[in-house]
């Protein structure tokens, strides 16, 4: 199911005021442009696109100037601060979770709290406190949720039982998805069981295992590596189990992304981002079926991905657009466009609640409810602290994929691993 933008804007006429043009900008004469970024276009070009033309019929007074995507959470980090740097930030940019506190300790987003309690709207839009602290740094509202997602399993139904499993009941440990892997993977037939996506931006993947096995990246006051204690060991066994029993290929997502597709992969470890685009690329080649991610530890959590509104504008009328591009984002509306472009999660309740916008939507495709299913164990994509969070982010990588292209052990490599981050996080005075 779609649902069209003429549907959106009818809808919204009858919904006392819940969309409504905002009287604070409408009764300006002149036009107030404002600039946008995003990322990952593969995801969001379109939906952007959509957005901001739907934006504009209803406020016709701001102009909405789409800038050119950068192909990730950190390329647009770098982007916006370098931009900062030469004052051509734009007025509004989604930025990755885990990238707020970065942003913030350089003092770059403006506080939304203040926008939102002055705002009568905001109580109508829906905007969940679970999901909204999301987007809380320091005190401070530093965004709001636009795409939420958690961690999946994609389960390719044929191949599944073909290898004697069953997709009404799917794995609920890493130790039966690789013994289910292993039985799907077949050379002979161009068949591979799995691929466990251990290269999603901003280490998300190894914080989804370390997490799920009660770990944490760094001790309480944020001074010490956490994640080579004993559920970060656990943690990076399991992926040398995927290559071993999983006969897990190093291969890249982009390879991962054709096998999947083409129905010669039968499990692959994502976002629930993605989700939109399995459904478009695998057509009625193969029944998808999504299964929740395997909790290893009694305390086990989830990290949430995605991306938030954030506002950089610092030009007060630009301020006053941007808040209501943001509202209209990320409200019931943006939310509805969004989940039916993509596999996000809202950070509003109200599209669930109404058959006109997602209702009806999540009871056909209930695909989409597992991510939802994980809410009651959904924490913060962790942000490391200080000016060396982005190289952390490459170092981990780095060392995954010694694991993965089996170059070293594993626990050794996680030794190395962790000595290599402690060396970059910030000194303490003693």
């Amino acid at each position: 199911m779609r649902i069209d933008r003429r549907r959106f804007l009818a809808s919204s006429a009858a919904v006392g005021g819940l969309i409504a043009a905002p009287r604070i900008v409408t009764a300006q004469s002149a036009t107030t442009e404002i600039s946008v970024q995003y990322s990952i276009p593969v995801l969001f070009k379109d939906l952007m696109e959509n957005t901001a033309r739907d934006f504009m019929a209803q406020n016709p007074n701001i102009k909405v100037t789409l800038r050119a995507p950068e192909l990730g959470y950190e390329e647009i980090m770098q982007r916006n601060l370098r931009d900062a740097v030469t004052s051509q930030l734009p007025d509004v940019a989604f930025h990755g979770l885990n990238r707020q506190r970065t942003l913030d300790e350089r003092r770059i987003p403006v506080d939304l709290k203040p926008f939102m309690d002055a705002d009568a709207q905001t109580k109508e839009l829906g905007f969940s406190p679970a999901l909204l602290s999301l987007g809380q740094v320091g005190g401070k509202q530093t965004g709001i949720g636009f795409a939420l997602s958690t961690p999946v399993l994609y389960y390719n139904a044929d191949l599944v039982k073909a290898a004697g499993g069953n997709p009404d009941k799917l794995p609920e440990t890493w130790g039966e998805v690789a013994k289910l892997a292993a039985a799907i993977h077949d050379p002979a037939k161009n068949q591979t069981g799995m691929f466990f996506d251990w290269t999603i931006t901003g280490n998300w993947s190894w914080q989804g295992l370390v997490l799920s096995h009660g770990g944490t990246m760094l001790n309480a006051d944020e001074s010490k590596v956490a994640f080579t204690d004993e559920p970060g060991v656990r943690s990076i066994r399991v992926i040398r189990q995927f290559l071993d029993e999983g006969k897990m290929p190093d291969i890249k997502p982009d390879t991962m992304f054709q096998d999947m597709f083409a129905g010669r992969m039968g499990i692959s470890m994502q976002s629930t981002a993605q989700l939109g685009r399995y459904n478009r690329e695998i057509g009625g080649r193969f029944k998808l079926v999504c299964g929740r991610y395997p909790r290893s530890a009694p305390n086990a959590r989830l990290p949430a991905g995605g991306n938030v509104a954030m506002m950089f504008a610092k030009d007060e009328r630009k301020q006053k657009a941007a808040w209501e591009f943001i509202k209209f984002a990320t409200g019931p509306v943006g939310a509805t466009m969004m989940v039916n472009a993509t596999g996000y999660m809202p950070a509003t309740t109200v599209p669930a609640q109404r058959d006109d916008l997602l209702a009806k939507f999540y009871r056909d495709n209930p695909n989409h409810m597992v991510s939802i299913g994980q809410q009651d164990v959904i924490t913060g994509w962790y942000a490391f602290p200080g000016q060396n969070a982005l190289r952390i982010t490459d170092v981990i990588n780095d060392h995954l994929q010694t694991v993965v292209a089996k170059r070293g052990e594993p626990e050794e490599t996680l030794t190395k691993m962790g000595a290599a981050v402690q060396a970059m996080l910030p000194k303490r005075a003693s």
